[in-house]
C-alpha cells in the first residue's frame, strides 16, 4: 500500500516525498479514505501511531480541492482542536510542510504568547487553524475569530482535554461552528464523558482502533526493579551513573512528585528538568527544547503533560511510580524504540505498587523480568539481604512520591 494507492493528490505526494515518507501507517491507511470520503471518524489510537498525517492530509486535499475566492481574508474552514501548546506546534509543522505544494494557509492558536501575531494570521486568512481550547476561547469572546465557515473540525488527544479541564471550552467551541459539518473525533482512551461527547458530536462516523495495547510493547526491553518507596530517588541516582542511558524520560504520578525527583537529580549533578501542568507553556516548551537538544538528559514528566509529545530517539523510559491504569504503561514505554529503533523501559515497583505491576502483565501478556541484583533491594523480598557495604548502602532519604 503506498499513499498513491489512497488517492492523494499529487502536490501532497511530491511534499510527503520530501519529508522521506514512503508507506502509509495503518491508521493512515484506514483514515484516509474515510475522511477524504466526507465521513465523520472516531480514531481510537495513541501517539506514535501517525494519527496526525491521518487527519492532516485528507483535510489538505479536501480544501485544495475547493480553494478560497482570493482575497485578503479567508474564512477558516478547518478547525484542529489539541490540549497543549507543544502538541499544537508539532502539528502546524506538519500541516505546513504537507501543504507546502498547495496554495492554504495555515495559523496557529496557543497560550503563553503574544496575541498580536496570531491576531495578525488571523487577518491575513487562514484556511486551517490548529488551536488550543483557552486562547480560542479569549479570541472568540473578544469576537476576533470567526467559525461559522469551518467544514472540517478535528478534535485530538479528547480525553487529555478532558484530563485537563477544557471540556466545558470544547462544546462552547463547538456550538459556534455550523452544525453540518466533519467531525474528526481522536483519543487513546474512551472515559463516559468522552463516549457521550462522541454520541452527540459524530453522525455514523467510521470508527478506527490502532494496535492492541500488547503488540506495541513486544520491541521494547523491559525490567523492573522491586525498591521500597524511600530508596527510590537513590536507586534512580545509581541508574544514571550509567553512561549508556543517553536520554531519559522519568515518569511520577504528581507534578510535585516530578518536581521532587529533578532537585535529586540536580543535587546528584544530573541535568534533569520537569514538564507539567503547574509550569508555564514557556517553560515546557523551554524544556522540551533542551531535551530534544540533548542539553538537558533526563525529563521527568507527568502523564498529562507526556502525551502528545514526539521525542525522537528517546533510549530510555523509566517508570518512578507504576501507574494504575495498566494501558497507561503502554502509553508511556511505547515512546521509546520508535521508528524500528531499540528501546529500554525500566519500571520501579513498591510494596503497594506490586498489584499495578500484576494489573501491567495481564495486560501485555508477559512477566516483565525482575532485576534482583541492585543495590537497594526490596526488605522482604529480597531473601537474604546482603551486609551493607559503604558504596552501596542505602541512604534513607525523605523523597516521598
Amino acid at each position: 500500500m503506498t499513499f498513491h494507492d489512497l488517492q492523494i493528490v499529487p502536490s501532497i505526494l511530491k511534499a510527503l516525498s520530501m519529508e522521506n515518507y514512503t508507506a502509509p501507517t495503518p491508521i493512515q491507511e484506514q483514515s484516509i479514505p474515510a475522511v477524504l470520503a466526507g465521513r465523520d471518524l472516531l480514531g481510537c489510537a495513541q501517539t506514535g501511531t501517525g494519527k496526525t498525517a491521518a487527519f492532516a492530509l485528507p483535510i489538505i486535499q479536501l480544501l485544495s480541492e475547493k480553494p478560497s475566492k482570493p482575497s485578503s481574508h479567508r474564512p477558516i474552514r478547518s478547525l484542529i482542536l489539541t490540549p497543549t501548546r507543544e502538541l499544537a506546534i508539532q502539528i502546524d509543522d506538519n500541516v505546513k510542510a504537507y501543504s507546502r505544494f498547495t496554495d492554504l494557509r495555515c495559523a496557529v492558536i496557543v497560550g503563553g504568547v503574544s496575541q498580536k501575531d496570531q491576531e495578525r494570521a488571523l487577518n491575513r486568512g487562514a484556511d486551517i487553524v490548529i488551536a488550543t481550547p483557552g486562547r480560542l476561547m479569549d479570541l472568540l469572546n473578544q469576537n476576533l475569530i470567526q467559525l461559522r465557515h469551518v467544514q472540517v473540525l478535528v478534535l485530538d488527544e479528547a480525553d487529555r482535554m478532558l484530563d485537563m479541564g477544557f471540556i466545558n471550552d470544547v462544546k462552547k467551541i463547538i456550538s459556534k461552528m455550523p452544525a453540518q459539518r466533519q467531525t474528526l473525533f481522536f483519543s487513546a482512551t474512551m472515559p463516559a464523558e468522552i463516549a457521550n461527547l462522541v454520541k452527540t458530536l459524530l453522525v455514523n462516523p467510521v470508527k478506527v482502533e490502532i494496535t492492541p495495547v500488547s503488540s506495541t510493547v513486544d520491541r521494547i526491553e523491559q525490567s523492573v526493579y522491586k525498591v521500597d518507596k524511600e530508596n527510590k530517588m537513590n536507586l534512580l541516582v545509581h541508574l544514571l551513573q550509567d553512561k549508556s542511558i543517553v536520554s531519559a524520560l522519568v515518569f511520577t504520578r504528581t507534578k510535585h512528585g516530578a518536581d521532587r525527583v529533578v532537585r535529586g537529580l540536580t543535587k546528584a549533578n544530573i541535568s534533569a528538568q520537569a514538564i507539567h501542568g503547574n509550569k508555564s507553556q514557556n517553560a515546557r516548551q523551554a524544556a522540551l527544547n533542551n531535551f530534544k537538544s540533548g542539553a538537558t538528559r533526563v525529563m521527568v514528566a507527568t502523564d498529562i503533560a507526556a502525551r502528545g509529545i514526539d521525542i525522537d530517539e528517546l533510549s530510555h523510559v523509566i517508570n518512578f511510580n507504576l501507574p494504575n491504569i495498566s494501558e497507561t504503561y503502554v502509553h508511556r514505554i511505547g515512546r521509546t524504540g520508535r521508528a524500528g529503533l531499540s528501546g529500554t523501559a525500566i519500571s520501579f515497583c513498591e510494596t503497594e505498587e506490586l498489584p499495578y505491576l500484576k494489573d501491567i502483565e495481564k495486560v501485555i501478556k508477559k512477566k516483565i523480568p525482575v532485576v534482583e541484583d541492585h543495590p537497594y533491594p526490596m526488605l522482604g523480598v529480597t531473601v537474604a539481604v546482603k551486609a551493607e557495604t559503604p558504596n552501596a548502602s542505602p541512604v534513607r532519604n525523605k523523597a516521598r512520591n
